[in-house]
C-alpha cells in the first residue's frame, strides 16, 4: 500500500526542537526591561533566533536572543531584539499585539499540546495575554484576555521609540510569568529539578516605510516571523516543535541538557496524527489500522525503542498508543487523539 503522509509532517518530522537549562534565579528579578539586573548574569543566552520555517528561509535581518530564569514564585523570560528602527502602534491593553513588531512567549507546562498560554509585548509595552484550549487546527478556540494576575512586564528601547530621523539598537523586554497561573495550564508550580516545558519565543516583525515622518508597514507584504525554536511551516501553534526547558536547580553553567526520553514515542504519534487528517479528508472516516495509513513499519519491533500499538475508534474520532521503554528498562505508554492531545498514561 502507497504510504499515506501529510504535508504539515513532512515540512516539520526533521526539526529537532531546541533544549535550554533554566537555573534558578540568586534573587527575585527586577522586571525594568533592561536586563540589567545582576541575576541575569546566572542565565546562559538562547541560540539566536531563525525564520519560523528553518533552514529553508534565510537569516532573519536582525538578531534576537533571549533568556530564562526561574524561583518559586515565577519564570522569568528576557529578550533582547535588535533592529534599527523601533516603533508601535498599539496601546489598548489585549489588542491583536502580532499587527505591530512584537515579542512572544508560548508555554506549554505538561506538554500535551493542549491548554497553553500565550504571551504578546510590542515596543510600547502593550501587551496581549490569551490561552489556547487546543491549536487553531484542531478548532481552538483563543480565549483572549487571560490576564494572570502578578504578571509583571517592561519594555526598554535603546533609541528612540517612533522617530524615523534617527537610527535605533533595539529593544529589551523582561516578564516575570508566574506560576500560580500556569497551574491552571498543566503545571506543577513551582517546578522542580529536572522538569522539562514545552516553550517558545516568537518575534514578529514587519517591513515598513515612512509616509509623512511615520512609520507605515509596506502595504501588501506578510509579516517576517523569526523564532527561537523552528516549527517548519509558518504557524507557531504547533507545541509538539517547540522547544524543551529544563528547570534546574544546579549552580548555573554545571548543568547539561537532558532530552525528553519520550520523544521518540511523541514523534510517533505526531506521525500517526498527520497522517490521520489526510486519510480523515479523502476517505471521510479515520483508519483503524496503520495498515490503512500505509505505517505498518511504526508497530513493528525495530531499533528504535518506540513503536505504535494500537489505534481505537472512540465515536468522535480516535486514539492512537505508542509504547516506549525507557533506560531503566520500564515501558511508559504514551497516546494521541484526533485533536492532537498527546498525554502520558499513568500508573
Amino acid at each position: 500500500m502507497k504510504i499515506v503522509r501529510a504535508s504539515d509532517w513532512d515540512l516539520m518530522r526533521h526539526i529537532v526542537p531546541r533544549g535550554y537549562v533554566c537555573y534558578r534565579a540568586p534573587h527575585p528579578v527586577r522586571v525594568d526591561g533592561t536586563l540589567s539586573d545582576r541575576a541575569w548574569e546566572a542565565a546562559p543566552w538562547t541560540d539566536e533566533f531563525v525564520d519560523i520555517e528553518g533552514d529553508r528561509k534565510p537569516r532573519p535581518l536582525f538578531p534576537t536572543r533571549a533568556k530564562m530564569l526561574w524561583d518559586d514564585e515565577y519564570f522569568y523570560v528576557g529578550a533582547r531584539l535588535e533592529e534599527s528602527h523601533v516603533w508601535g502602534t498599539l496601546t489598548k491593553k489585549n489588542s491583536i499585539i502580532f499587527q505591530d513588531n512584537d515579542f512572544e512567549v508560548f508555554i506549554d507546562p505538561d506538554g500535551d499540546n493542549h491548554n497553553y498560554y500565550e504571551f504578546e509585548i510590542n515596543p510600547l509595552g502593550t501587551i496581549w495575554e490569551l490561552t489556547l484550549e487546543r491549536p487553531y487546527k484542531d478548532g481552538g478556540p483563543a480565549v483572549h484576555g487571560t490576564n494572570l494576575a502578578g504578571l509583571r512586564s517592561a519594555v526598554h528601547v535603546a533609541g528612540t521609540l517612533n522617530d524615523p530621523r534617527d537610527e535605533d539598537e533595539g529593544w529589551s523586554v523582561e516578564v516575570a510569568i508566574p506560576f500560580s497561573g500556569l497551574a491552571a495550564h498543566g503545571a506543577r508550580t513551582p517546578p522542580v529539578d529536572g522538569d522539562l516545558w514545552r516553550v517558545n519565543f516568537s518575534r514578529v516583525e514587519w517591513r515598513h516605510e515612512v509616509i509623512d515622518g511615520a512609520y507605515r508597514k509596506v502595504e501588501g507584504r506578510a509579516e517576517d516571523n523569526w523564532i527561537w525554536s523552528p516549527q517548519g511551516l509558518i504557524d507557531m501553534h504547533r507545541p509538539e516543535r517547540w522547544g524543551f526547558v529544563q528547570f534546574s536547580t544546579a549552580e548555573p553553567g554545571t548543568d547539561a541538557f537532558r532530552p525528553d526520553p519520550t520523544f521518540p514515542a511523541r514523534e510517533m504519534l505526531m506521525e500517526v496524527y498527520h497522517a490521520q487528517k489526510v486519510f480523515h479528508a479523502r476517505a471521510a472516516r479515520w483508519a483503524e489500522t496503520l495498515a490503512e495509513l500505509g505505517l505498518e513499519s511504526l508497530g513493528a519491533p525495530t531499533a528504535s525503542p518506540a513503536r505504535i500499538t494500537e489505534i481505537e475508534l472512540d465515536g468522535e474520532g480516535f486514539v492512537a498508543a505508542a509504547e516506549i521503554v525507557l533506560a531503566d528498562g520500564k515501558p511508559r505508554r504514551l497516546l494521541v487523539n484526533h485533536e492532537s492531545k498527546l498525554w502520558t498514561e499513568e500508573g
